[in-house]
């Protein structure tokens, strides 16, 4: 549970397709799962920018303080002139700091999935930042091949905030490096966002906060399949479960069935046995060979690495290996 990629103030008939596919196909298989992507409508944005605030969910914070006390080497390595690519942008908070740090940047391009939320935060950043060009892509990040022909000239340089390469598993995270790496060129590079491995207690509790609004932010899943999907879930019948895996390395989230029950989704019938769980998100945490792993397998070098005095967080420049 990281920056969410979008969210979806309004749905529409393609959007609700979507969701309608990947939740019948995911309650279908055997190990039961909904992509995490699903879990920000608009009650569950506002949900998650309330776990943001919250005194056990350090991630936000820890990175907002260690972008804005780095900002300014972060601009000195990235030099005049060069454009800021952010993958999965969302609201672009995290992105002004380096906005304000950079006043010779040459333009911001934003990705995100979500073409209104998109237009929404370039017309503020616009409005903001009038000498700034911000030109917004609307697409998927995990599978965009190119990007505007208007920066072929400029250095490109990343910016993946937000712990999200955790939401990836390993094979995916690998995956999209390469991808940003092709898209970034060889004189570019990447600013990634990367929560660390720490006491398993202080993991636990920032996915398990005393107020429960996680639990609200889990379970409004189950709200959103019965407004839209015409679903039958007891909220009352489920659970909010999320753990930390220590062989792997993972926070992992689900709702869990605390009785036996059937439910209807869009006309079909799902059996839940009592204590059955459904996977929704995963949360990776690295160490700094994990990081330097990860950003080998894409194609990446570490030339710089920003924590915090508690090593609860890392920001790492990534320079495309040769």
């Amino acid at each position: 549970m990281n920056l969410p990629i979008a969210s979806l103030e309004r749905v529409g008939t393609a959007d609700r397709e979507d969701f309608r596919s990947a939740v019948l196909a995911g309650l279908a298989s055997a190990a039961r799962a909904i992509p995490a992507r699903f879990l920000y409508d608009a009650r569950g944005s506002a949900l998650f920018d309330a776990i943001c605030e919250l005194p056990e969910y350090y991630l936000t914070r820890t990175e907002t303080a260690i972008l804005g006390g780095s900002a300014s080497e972060i601009a000195q390595r990235a030099g005049p002139g060069c454009v800021l690519v952010e993958f999965g942008s969302g609201s672009s908070v995290k992105s002004r700091l380096l906005l304000d740090a950079m006043p010779d940047l040459d333009a911001y391009v934003p990705i995100d999935i979500s073409r209104e939320h998109l237009d929404e935060t370039a017309a503020r950043l616009r409005r903001d930042y009038p000498k700034l060009r911000v030109e917004p892509v609307s697409a998927d990040y995990m599978a965009l091949d190119s990007l505007p022909a208007f920066i072929n000239g400029a250095r490109r340089i990343g910016f993946f905030p937000g712990s999200t390469i955790g939401n990836l598993t390993p094979e995916e995270a690998t995956a999209f490096l390469r991808r940003a790496r092709r898209l970034l060129r060889d004189d570019g590079a990447l600013i990634l966002g990367v929560d660390l491995k720490k006491n398993s207690q202080r993991l636990h509790d920032a996915y398990n906060d005393a107020a429960g609004v996680t639990a609200q932010f889990t379970l409004n899943l189950l709200r959103r399949m019965n407004r839209e999907l015409d679903a039958t879930f007891d909220l009352a019948a489920f659970a909010h479960e999320a753990f930390y895996n220590s062989i792997e390395g993972r926070i992992e989230i689900y709702f869990r069935s605390l009785r036996p029950q059937t439910v209807t989704v869009s006309g079909r019938r799902f059996a839940f046995a009592a204590g059955e769980r459904i996977h929704t998100e995963y949360s990776y945490k690295y160490d700094d060979d994990g990081i330097a792993a990860l950003a080998a397998s894409g194609g990446f070098a570490i030339a710089k690495t920003w924590t915090d005095p508690e090593r609860l967080f890392a920001v790492a420049w990534l320079q495309a290996a040769a």
